[in-house]
């Protein structure tokens, strides 16, 4: 990426990061699932749409992608592109698809489904405050599910360079992706809404911060 790509990049970062800091501080994710669920829990928990087609399918669409990044990595699928630009984006897909499943491992955070008012025996605690129990199983923040689509964040990083259109699109369609994936598992009580954007700002974050290693030098070019 350019130079003015990267500071643009990291704008969205440091914006994105105040945005988030204010949607916790305001309590708003409890608010918003509660719209969703009562003492009986949250009804779309085991709907087709939300855990069949957009959870269970979601994966699916995810190995797809990543079978596809590994493919164009040996065999390039988009000949402008460098080995150092297709290798990158396999490794920065990988790290994000790892690095946000083990935080969720060290979270004491439980789901939305586990709480005492929605069927569960958690009471809620911001995930900010690191260590304390809810009383429930935890493992919840951030969203890994949401990860399946926010990794692929890599694909406009890989493609920015010689196919902006085609880059312009895969993000788009990553950004769909990823937000269908968020509400519909907020719609199952399986994550709040926060866990969907923080997922979101890492991914991106740590793509922003990997692009000048995945930018091809002049000696890379057509290889």
């Amino acid at each position: 990426m350019r130079l003015p790509d990267l500071r643009r990049g990291w704008l969205v970062v440091l914006a994105g990061l105040a945005a988030l800091l204010l949607w916790d501080a305001a309590g708003w994710d409890l608010a918003v699932v509660r719209h969703f669920a009562d003492a009986r829990g949250f009804a779309l928990r085991d709907h087709w749409l939300t855990s069949g087609l957009l959870h269970q399918g979601g994966r699916w669409v995810a190995t797809g992608l990543a079978v596809v990044l590994l493919i164009n990595a040996l065999r390039p699928l988009w000949p402008g592109l460098t080995r150092r630009e297709r290798w990158g984006a396999v490794a920065l897909t990988a790290v994000s698809l790892v690095l946000i499943p083990l935080m969720k491992q060290g979270s004491s955070t439980s789901c939305p489904w586990d709480l005492a008012e929605f069927g569960g025996v958690a009471h809620y605690v911001s995930h900010w405050r690191f260590g304390i129990g809810d009383g429930g199983p935890g493992h919840c923040f951030p969203s890994g599910h949401a990860s399946s689509a926010f990794a692929f964040f890599s694909l406009f990083f890989m493609l920015r360079r010689a196919y902006p259109r085609q880059a312009r699109i895969a993000l788009g369609a990553v950004l769909v992706m990823g937000s269908l994936y968020g509400v519909a598992q907020m719609l199952r009580g399986a994550h709040y809404p926060s866990h969907t954007m923080w997922t979101a700002w890492i991914c991106w974050t740590l793509a922003v911060a990997a692009a000048p290693a995945l930018r091809a030098r002049d000696a890379d070019a057509g290889t």
